[in-house]
């Protein structure tokens, strides 16, 4: 069997539609690549926020608001989904979103919060919510012994592009740098270069993948947290399920702190400057890409919940390593490891998450994962930010209380049992 058998796909799915599901992931990788991780966060702490203490705490606190944002909206959004089968039409209304609200990230000014704050709610959340979406679709296109290879080919394709768009800014910047073009003005057209990558690279997405799911009865005149008490209602009957949701808020705190934070502690702590930010994540976006292509494979042989047991453990030792790093040599070996486990932790939550929920209800439970990842969005930058605020910077300790989620999320995963909930799912 090849690495794209056709044999790893369902009955109907051609491998056209799986590589247009695999460009969503494509396209929107640039948002977080460069928005979220490389360039905009730490170019708001410094620019936007004018370095204030302050500055941190504030970045933290929008992406928590987009963060409950997508808590109270994705339940409801998945619920309709499913109800009037029209996920592909919901996508496509968060990527509009995404995209000129991104572009609205390059008009904001030195010392324009306001109108950058918006923004960033605004982008982060259609980004989230996006995302949600497009992992509903996994289970419709991959047979269940298969979902964290075709997960991977996702996860991994993405990376690149997420390399693309930074790999266009970095080579932008440089130039600008050489020019003695000021920040003010070359990061805001990285923000331009991201928003068209991600909407040209989803077009493949919207032309090629199809709406299986089949309209179903539902009770209109509901409210979104009406809703979102439905789903929990209906998830109680899963335990497993809500065990891995548990597991996925501790586990995914630490990693929305790498994702939002890994430039401003780069910058904060061991003095990188703009281009070395971008180049380190460059790095990071190939081991990702590494990581979940070839972890994709070794899961489905081993078992989802061992490989994530295995990629939580590399978690720990990266912050270790992070919390230990003097100089740039040794942070950039923890850079690496962390791409590693971030390509193989994400295509496998992701992947488990399918394995997990009922084939009547894709889009509602994989809303339930937002809300969980959304959860953890919060807790774990917030707390990130506060222990920065409540040391007066030290964004060491900040990295190393990081390490805690990761094992707690070792010690929940350790609870659940795949195989019955796989079991129920089907029941």
């Amino acid at each position: 069997m090849g690495l794209f058998a056709q044999e790893l796909l369902n009955e109907g799915v051609k491998k056209r539609e799986v590589f247009g599901w695999a460009m969503y992931d494509f396209a929107n990788s640039g948002y977080t690549t460069v928005v979220l991780t490389a360039v905009y966060n730490a170019y708001f702490v410094s620019v936007i926020a004018a370095g204030s203490s302050w500055a941190t705490l504030l970045w933290t606190s929008l992406i928590a608001l987009s963060s409950l944002l997508v808590m109270l909206l994705m339940p409801a959004l998945g619920a309709h989904a499913d109800a009037h089968a029209s996920k592909k039409r919901l996508l496509m209304l968060m990527t509009a979103g995404c995209v000129l609200s991104t572009i609205s990230l390059g008009l904001a000014g030195r010392g324009e919060l306001a109108w950058a704050a918006v923004a960033v709610v605004i982008s982060n959340t259609c980004y989230s919510c996006g995302e949600a979406l497009i992992a509903a679709f996994l289970p419709e296109l991959a047979r269940q012994n298969a979902l964290g290879r075709v997960s991977g080919w996702g996860w991994a394709f993405g990376y690149f592009g997420g390399m693309l768009a930074l790999g266009l800014s970095l080579a932008y910047v440089l130039h600008a740098q050489a020019a003695g073009v000021p920040a003010t003005e070359f990061v805001p057209v990285t923000m331009y270069i991201t928003a068209v990558i991600y909407a040209l690279a989803a077009l493949p997405t919207f032309l090629l993948l199809r709406e299986r799911s089949l309209a179903r009865p539902v009770t209109e005149g509901q409210s979104s947290l009406g809703r979102l008490w439905a789903s929990w209602q209906r998830a109680r009957r899963y335990p497993d399920f809500l065990r891995f949701l548990a597991c996925g808020v501790a586990y995914q705190a630490g990693i929305a702190v790498v994702i939002a934070l890994a430039a401003v502690y780069a910058e904060q702590t061991l003095g990188f400057k703009q281009a070395q930010t971008m180049a380190l994540v460059f790095l990071v976006n190939i081991a990702s890409a590494v990581g979940a292509f070839a972890f994709g494979y070794y899961e489905d042989r081993i078992g989802h919940r061992r490989a994530l047991a295995y990629t939580l453990g590399g978690w720990v030792l990266m912050t270790l390593l992070a919390f230990v790093a003097a100089g740039p040599a040794l942070f950039w070996v923890a850079a690496v490891l962390a791409g590693l486990c971030m390509g193989s932790s994400q295509s496998c939550g992701r992947a488990l998450v399918g394995a997990l929920a009922p084939a009547a209800c894709l889009a509602e439970f994989f809303g339930l994962w937002a809300f969980a990842t959304r959860l953890a969005a919060i807790i774990g930058p917030l707390t990130y930010g506060l222990v920065t605020l409540l040391t007066v910077g030290n964004h060491r300790l900040a990295i190393l209380s990081t390490g805690s989620f990761f094992l707690l999320g070792w010690w929940i995963l350790a609870r659940v049992d795949v195989e019955r909930g796989v079991n129920a799912a089907r029941a």
